[in-house]
């Protein structure tokens, strides 16, 4: 499927309307990841908006998709979306990491608002999403289970465990998506713990493996097609992304993968989010 001309322009400024709520619930905060954040946010909105089967009046319509944030430190750019498509009232946002709030540093568990599972221990988000999907096997339930993976943390032992027993199951409801943007908390993916070649270990392991450029819509879009081809088996997105995407200064950088924007940062990337968007409009 093709994106018209104008559906595409919509999402990309809903994309970078997100965007420009992440800086502003981190910046309000003082503390996040505006990186890992910026990088993902729009996978989350495309699923959630394109792909996935969700009802915007229930969070908790019993037959929807399921969508699991791995990588929970990403939390900022899960909120903004769920706020975008209704979920959360927006007012909200900027409650983020608050004591009391509803929103913390890593999603907490929340029907209410969609939040389908607690995050942030990295490593076990695949291994919650092997669960839902072999229950939904079980239980004869047509709906598909996806989880966002950090590139970094597929260093995680638990991760290629998880990989084992999709394999085994047969779990075809199972969709994983790689942020492929190549930096962690201490640097380069390739100088921590090379992942590569990522594709080959992935299909090693049993998985049917796409790759995308995760910065274009319609290639995103023809991907979460194109995984429907792999039958009796898990699929995994590996999809290339920029850290920062879309701020110049924390494009490319590990500087702030858990460092808030100071007053300084957070005009000027407000700025160039807002450059961007007249360019599209």
């Amino acid at each position: 499927m093709e994106l018209s001309k104008t559906v595409e322009k919509k999402l990309l400024i809903d994309i970078l309307a997100i965007k420009k709520d992440i800086i502003k619930m981190i910046y309000q905060a003082q503390s996040g990841h505006p990186g890992g954040s910026l990088s993902c946010a729009n996978i989350i909105y495309l699923l959630y908006n394109n792909i996935m089967k969700i009802n915007r009046e229930n969070p908790q319509w019993s037959e929807r998709d399921i969508f699991i944030l791995s990588k929970g430190h990403a939390a900022p750019a899960l909120y903004a979306v769920l706020s975008k498509i209704g979920f959360i009232k927006r007012d909200e946002l900027f409650t983020l990491r608050d004591f009391g709030s509803n929103l913390q540093g890593h999603p907490v568990k929340n029907p209410k608002f969609g939040i389908e599972v607690s995050t942030g221990s990295l490593g076990m988000g695949l291994s919650i999403g092997v669960g839902c999907a072999l229950a939904a096997k079980l239980d004869n339930e047509p709906k598909n289970i996806y989880v966002l993976l950090g590139d970094g943390e597929l260093d995680e032992g638990a991760i290629w465990e998880a990989a084992l027993a999709g394999s085994h199951y047969k779990l075809d409801n199972l969709i994983a998506i790689v942020d492929r943007n190549g930096i962690q908390i201490d640097g380069s993916t390739e100088e921590i713990m090379g992942l590569e070649p990522l594709a080959d270990k992935w299909k090693a392991f049993g998985w049917g493996v796409i790759d995308i450029n995760g910065s274009n819509l319609n290639e995103m879009i023809k991907g979460f097609e194109r995984v429907k081809q792999f039958i009796g088996k898990p699929k995994v997105i590996i999809s290339y992304l920029i850290k920062g995407a879309d701020v110049s200064f924390m494009q490319h950088t590990r500087k702030y993968h858990g460092r808030a924007p100071n007053k300084t940062e957070y005009e000027k990337a407000l700025k160039e989010l807002e450059e961007i968007e007249r360019s599209i409009v």
